[in-house]
């Protein structure tokens, strides 16, 4: 076909036309794709802007909820710890109160024995007026029973187990039973008023200690044991030659009772109280227990046990046979020569022994059995050996 320039130059200028179109509708596309990624990074921007935002009121409040979590913290460890502190501080003075701290609340009292044993054997309930003097407790003879066991002690015929004057025999001698070391001490006297007790220092009051050794030197006694350490508890009777020093009940213990004319028994201390044990004549008022023996039988369980204590045990007792004639029983135990006594088997001796009527004393590292300037058993806690000190001592002088 002849070239028409015509044409071409028609053809031409419609593709122009259509170039520009098409140049128009791309710069369309592109401004639209332009403002898309504008609204994009705006819409980013603002996204990024609203995360700063959070971010920054989470800080805050996380921040002010620490501080406030924090403060209620503080103050549940600053009321711990104050609690804490406290409760540490109460305990170490009750234990300090109730082991060490010493409370004296009277000096023992001097009294008249004579007069005291000749009204209870009497029946009389004049008890109370015996006390007179204050003085210490290894004075309480009146001074016609202290030069009457001076002259006997000076005529005394004394051996290692041993001791007899016209006012007291006293024997001694270790069995072997139980797996025990047992001492049984038999005792014979002319008048209770052989048959004392003494206070640690000469004082009534909590925590007052002494050795029984030492108690039985200062009062020249002949033999001693210890006693129920009253100064332990706030409560249970205490009378001692003849002087009430305390009436507070023990409740559920039965207490012994050792009267003017050298008799014994128990007494229910929710039954009857102390001052009227005192108006009946008791000499020596004493609370432990229990009882072992009484009318001859054994009135305690084959699994009876003082309460804390283990079932084998060192053990110190007295028991009568008939009044003014008495026996002391006093065991080893903890230790691998001897294993101690059950309250059982305590009380099975003193039945062996003919006794009447028996009672348990304080044992365990208190066990104590002194005579004539020595230590007759052997004193341990099972830990340590050597003699405990104690709040008193029940002796013969």
């Amino acid at each position: 076909m002849p070239w028409d320039p015509t044409k071409m130059t028609e053809e031409n200028g419609s593709d122009s036309q259509n170039s520009g179109t098409v140049n128009r509708a791309n710069h369309e596309a592109n401004g639209k794709a332009d403002q898309a990624n504008d609204s994009g990074v705006n819409s980013i921007d603002d996204s990024g802007a609203a995360c700063e935002t959070g971010r920054k009121s989470n800080y805050k409040t996380g921040r002010q909820s620490n501080r406030q979590t924090g403060r209620k913290v503080g103050k549940r460890a600053a009321f711990a710890i104050t609690y804490g502190v406290v409760l540490v501080a109460f305990t170490g003075y009750v234990l300090f109160d109730t082991f060490a701290l010493s409370r004296v609340q009277a000096s023992a009292s001097e009294i008249n024995t004579s007069s005291i044993v000749a009204s209870s054997t009497q029946g009389s309930s004049d008890a109370t007026s015996s006390s007179s003097t204050s003085g210490k407790s290894g004075s309480s003879s009146n001074s016609s029973s202290s030069s009457s066991s001076s002259s006997s002690s000076s005529s005394a015929k004394v051996t290692s187990n041993s001791y007899s004057d016209e006012n007291m025999q006293i024997s001694i001698t270790t069995e072997r039973e139980y797996d025990t070391n047992i001492y049984i001490v038999d005792v014979q006297v002319s008048s209770a008023e052989y048959l004392k007790t003494a206070l640690a220092n000469a004082q009534y009051g909590r925590n007052i200690k002494e050795t029984t050794s030492e108690m039985a030197e200062d009062n020249n006694a002949v033999l001693a044991i210890n006693g129920d350490y009253y100064g332990f508890r706030d409560d249970g009777y205490v009378i001692r030659n003849g002087v009430l020093y305390r009436s507070t009940a023990s409740s559920g213990t039965d207490a012994l009772v050792i009267y003017g004319d050298g008799t014994m028994a128990s007494a229910d201390e929710d039954e009857v109280s102390a001052s009227q044990l005192l108006q009946d004549g008791a000499w020596q008022v004493l609370s432990f227990g229990p009882t072992l023996v009484e009318n001859g039988q054994v009135v305690v369980g084959e699994n009876a046990e003082v309460s804390q204590a283990k079932t084998s045990n060192p053990r110190t007792a007295i028991g009568m046979i008939s009044p003014l004639h008495y026996v002391i029983v006093v065991s080893d135990g903890r230790t691998s020569e001897s294993e101690g006594l059950s309250l059982y088997e305590l009380a099975q001796v003193f039945e062996e022994q003919g006794c009447t009527y028996a009672y348990n004393l304080d044992g365990g590292g208190s066990t104590t059995l002194w005579f004539n300037g020595q230590i007759i058993n052997n004193p341990t806690d099972g830990r340590s050996g050597g003699e405990r000190e104690v709040s008193d001592i029940v002796y013969f002088g």
